[in-house]
């Protein structure tokens, strides 16, 4: 899978680095517990990795987990 950098999903949380680490801590935890990914992925990568290219290719957006908790 391609590698996701940090400034590709920064813009996609509304430039704030507090913002994506929540919205990706929040998706990895779903995907951990057994959420079906938004992406094409295999089984070897980490659900963080996922979460991060799901914020990169714009299918999770921070207004996704808005006010949840």
């Amino acid at each position: 899978m391609n590698d996701v950098s940090i400034e590709q999903c920064l813009s996609k949380a509304g430039g704030s680095i507090y913002k994506l680490t929540i919205l990706v801590s929040k998706r990895a935890q779903e995907l951990a517990e057994g959420a079906k990914p938004l992406v094409d992925t295999d089984d070897k990568e980490k659900p963080i990795s996922t979460a991060l290219r799901e914020i990169a290719q714009g299918v999770l957006k921070a207004e996704d987990y808005a006010n949840s908790e």
